[in-house]
């Protein structure tokens, strides 16, 4: 499985050319792989970046999974002190909310597929953070921190019998410097 948080997008969810452009790059890369299907999430962001990674993917279809949707997966009941106030006012419906989401997500993709096959998900980064996470067995809350660029490549092996393995993550090397680390706050970066 392979995971891609969408190329750069602007305040109202579409694309942008720097969005573009590092999707056709993405594009490229993935295009030498054994991809069988490129899922995305239904907001205009992911689909426009699944679009154009298709472009490069001739064989695989490209679809929608609902599961693949923005939000939050875990809500914790004592959030890390530099996160209380992004949770703050997140009631328990909503948490709920996120959590069955969360659920939905891991049942449909975070499993061996019955042969073997090779599935790009487009996607945002508490997704691919939760499936990081849970592919780690790592406690909910640790989706937290586990940031990842706008179109940064996450592979996920999934085989019968064995724990996940991560293979990478964020990884950016199809993309040129200037386009690496979008999507992230400001800081020095590697």
């Amino acid at each position: 499985m392979y995971l891609v948080r969408h190329g750069a997008a602007d305040p109202f969810g579409e694309l942008t050319d720097i969005g573009q452009w590092q999707s056709e790059l993405l594009g490229r890369r993935l295009a030498a792989l054994p991809i069988d299907a490129v899922w995305h999430s239904p907001l205009p962001r992911a689909v426009r970046c699944a679009q154009i990674v298709g472009r490069h993917l001739p064989h695989a279809g490209v679809r929608e999974a609902a599961e693949l949707i923005d939000h939050v997966p875990h809500v914790p009941d004592d959030a890390p002190p530099a996160w209380a106030a992004f949770f703050d006012g997140y009631d328990a419906e909503e948490a709920a909310a996120g959590a069955r989401l969360a659920d939905a997500l891991t049942d449909r993709f975070a499993r061996p597929a019955t042969s073997e096959t090779h599935e790009v998900l487009v996607t945002h980064a508490y997704q691919v953070a939760w499936l990081i996470r849970h592919a780690l067995d790592a406690p909910p809350v640790r989706w937290l921190g586990l940031n990842c660029g706008n179109t940064a490549l996450t592979a996920i092996e999934y085989r019968d019998g064995m724990a996940p393995t991560v293979l990478l993550y964020n990884d950016m090397g199809h993309l040129p410097i200037d386009l690496r680390w979008t999507g992230f706050g400001s800081g020095t970066r590697p």
